[in-house]
């Protein structure tokens, strides 16, 4: 017993915070995972979730309505094979903040950060630097946090990161196109044993040979190079780190399902990860698939918004309905939960502005075409897996899908309902910012029950 008190008289505050938030943390049922797939930019509710058909012109979306699985749930014209499977989610349509900029959207989302201004880097940690913070198992063959394409910033603007935890526990992350025939994920699995363990002696002379002052190293580069050392001798020499990362073990029918296209093979890579272990997975659907401004930011000025649905739609709605599918069809329904969102929504009421420029789904420079500017007072999120109860609709948006008319539900509402599923007791839990405060992972906001998975 004295043994064990001298040890905890020694602990520094943040230590001590830090074993208070591990304990804090404890995984409520087993393994669990998150797949958030991000529409950076901002996806328009009432021409894909959240259709307004008896709205005035100058509102209403263009794009037919079209009845779903469900009873009473209602998608566009744009989503038939999502509308297939609506029994597989459901739509959260009273999503609200005040940050009216993609970097501050962003971090409302992601971080629960209230400020309503944009700025150039996250103050505060993401819920994913944070998840795999708590989460994160050293031993494991891969990390704990892949981004492929992940969630990482908007034009120079950081709107994730992991502020004062560290980036040792910030993302994996996996840049390419996953469908081009000689994609490959670099610095994963070496081909040999005797490259293995050549590379094993070399790490421990290596840690032989340091004899730096961890104790001096107030900021905390020094952990995170260590972190960062010990998951790349994981992915260098384990080879179970190359199979989960490589799609051509996967059915050439599935891989078709899912669409043989950037977006389509992202989403199963995401699939393959999950299903190897790793437990936080962001993918951001941007880049040429999204047309001339390579994301969702559909001002007129930048893209006719109904052209670029158009253009977009189908390999969204292919890739986001086989994910669904395919993660119930393999039985981690109960404990990958699947998001669907960007920052904010985009304004109900349609603007007509001189185009910028010619490109894919954009008129030539001068000529008026229709788009939707930024909306974060309501917009539409989805919500498969999970254990959750699906089938549904939570909340409503008003008339025009101008404001929220029933259950508004915040940014830390959202943030609070995935910490819950990753096992994660928000309210309970603070980690030491870089005096060593402890600062709470939430500031407000409770997980939504409907969102609470049963398992």
């Amino acid at each position: 017993m004295r043994v064990g008190l001298a040890g905890f008289a020694g602990l520094s505050w943040p230590q001590i915070l830090r074993l208070r938030a591990q304990a804090a943390a404890a995984p409520r049922g087993g393994r669990t995972a998150v797949i958030l797939v991000w529409l950076r930019g901002g996806c328009s509710h009432l021409d894909t979730f959240d259709p307004k058909p008896e709205a005035p012109s100058e509102f209403r979306s263009p794009f037919a309505t079209l009845s779903t699985k469900v009873p009473g749930m209602q998608l566009t014209e744009l989503l038939p094979r999502l509308a297939r499977v609506a029994d597989k989610f459901t739509l959260l349509r009273s999503m609200s903040h005040s940050g009216g900029g993609h970097p501050a959207g962003s971090l409302q989302m992601l971080t629960g950060d209230p400020d309503p201004q944009d700025k150039r880097k996250a103050v505060f940690p993401d819920w994913m630097t944070v998840a795999n913070h708590l989460r994160r198992h050293p031993a494991r063959a891969l990390p704990n946090y892949v981004g492929v394409n992940g969630v990482t910033q908007y034009d120079g603007f950081g709107i994730a990161g992991a502020a004062y935890v560290g980036e040792g526990y910030g993302p994996f992350l996996v840049h390419g196109d996953p469908s081009a025939p000689d994609f490959e994920v670099p610095n994963i699995g070496l081909g040999d044993a005797a490259q293995t363990r050549r590379l094993e002696e070399r790490v421990d002379l290596k840690t032989k040979l340091d004899r730096l002052d961890r104790a001096a190293d107030s900021a905390g580069a020094m952990q995170s190079l260590d972190q960062f050392e010990a998951q790349a001798l994981n992915l260098l020499t384990r080879p179970e780190a190359r199979r989960a990362f490589d799609l051509n073990q996967e059915p050439a029918a599935l891989r078709d399902r899912y669409g043989r296209n950037r977006w389509g093979q992202q989403l199963l890579l995401a699939r393959r990860l999950v299903e190897s272990g790793v437990e936080i997975i962001t993918s951001v659907l941007d880049g040429p698939l999204c047309g001339r401004v390579a994301n969702w930011d559909d001002h007129a000025v930048n893209q006719h918004i109904f052209d670029a649905l158009k253009f977009r739609m189908p390999t969204v709605d292919q890739a986001v309905s086989a994910l669904i599918e395919d993660v119930y069809n393999r039985g981690l329904d109960k404990r990958v939960l699947v998001i669907v969102s960007g920052e904010f929504g985009r304004t109900p009421r349609i603007t007509h502005v001189a185009s910028s420029g010619e490109g894919v789904a954009s008129a030539a420079a001068g000529i008026v075409q229709p788009g939707r500017d930024h909306w974060p007072r309501a917009f539409t999120n989805l919500w498969s897996g999970g254990g959750i109860q699906t089938g549904g609709i939570i909340g409503a948006s008003d008339a025009r899908g101008e404001d929220v008319a029933d259950r508004r539900m915040g940014t830390g509402d959202f943030l609070a309902t995935i910490y819950r599923h990753l096992g994660i007791d928000a309210a309970n839990v603070a980690l030491p910012d870089f005096q060593g405060r402890p600062v709470p992972i939430l500031r407000e906001g409770h997980a939504i029950p409907e969102l609470l998975g049963t398992a």
